[in-house]
């Protein structure tokens, strides 16, 4: 113990040493803001990017999670006919019903009588 001196740490010391690691910090870390693929792997790198860019269905044979079984078969269960009115139930307008729409959009406001 008598080889060892008591170090007064005071705000300036303490502020001096803070600063010495900044700079020490500063001249190891560089920032890379260049990348580049490496041409020995560009094959194996394009291959990813081309399977990263493929839906899932491209590339699992079966669902991978929960969420894939919701939209895997997005195959229509019925059979869309546009005129099968089982289904299908378009607004017809006739006589009155084109009159009412249009004394509506003008702004007369008897819709509840």
């Amino acid at each position: 113990m008598a080889g060892r001196q008591k170090v007064i740490v005071d705000e300036v010391h303490q502020n001096q040493i803070l600063r010495e690691l900044y700079l020490k910090e500063l001249r190891t870390q560089k920032l890379y803001t260049q990348y580049h693929v490496n041409p020995l792997r560009k094959d194996r790198f394009l291959n990813l990017i081309h399977h990263a860019s493929q839906g899932p269905r491209m590339k699992y044979s079966e669902t991978q999670t929960e969420s894939h079984e919701i939209g895997w078969d997005s195959d229509p269960l019925v059979n869309p006919e546009r005129n099968d009115n089982r289904l299908n139930h378009f607004r017809v307008y006739k006589d009155i019903t084109l009159y009412k729409a249009k004394m509506w959009s003008l702004g007369e406001d008897d819709r509840h009588k």
